[in-house]
């Protein structure tokens, strides 16, 4: 089976970021600092503390994430969004309301023709989340 995995760029605050995330949906947290890894002997003092590579897990969610960027620099749009569907509506409104702290609600949760319970929002970080409870979640 074919997984669709989302990678997030930060710009220093990666730990700060994934540990917020791990905060509202749970899960364990793995993360890897350059001064942790094979390269960092060829490394900038000041990157030593940053986040290489970091890894959420909870059952079925993965997320990814890294100060790494590119030379290009850090260019936030919104061609991405996490989805997350859930069990129970409680821990979708959990969820939500704890991923809203800092951020900007969207889209309250509400009933909808689509989706059964349907929100969105964009965290503290700039990353844009929606959450799904009820029909047809899979």
């Amino acid at each position: 089976m074919t997984k669709i995995i989302p990678y997030l760029t930060f710009n220093g605050n990666c730990r700060e970021a994934m540990n917020f995330y791990r905060e509202c949906v749970g899960g364990k947290l793995d993360l890897t600092t350059v001064g942790e890894s094979p390269m960092a002997e060829q490394m900038p003092e000041a990157m030593k503390e940053s986040i290489l590579h970091a890894r959420l897990r909870k059952d079925e969610l993965v997320l990814l994430g890294s100060d790494m960027v590119s030379e290009k620099g850090l260019n936030r749009g919104n061609c991405l969004s996490i989805m997350l569907e859930f069990e129970t509506e409680a821990k979708m409104r959990r969820c939500y309301d704890k991923l809203a702290e800092g951020g900007q609600h969207e889209y309250p949760i509400e009933n909808t023709f689509w989706a059964g319970l349907f929100g969105s929002l964009t965290d503290r970080y700039g990353n844009h989340w929606l959450l799904h409870y009820g029909k047809d979640a899979q």
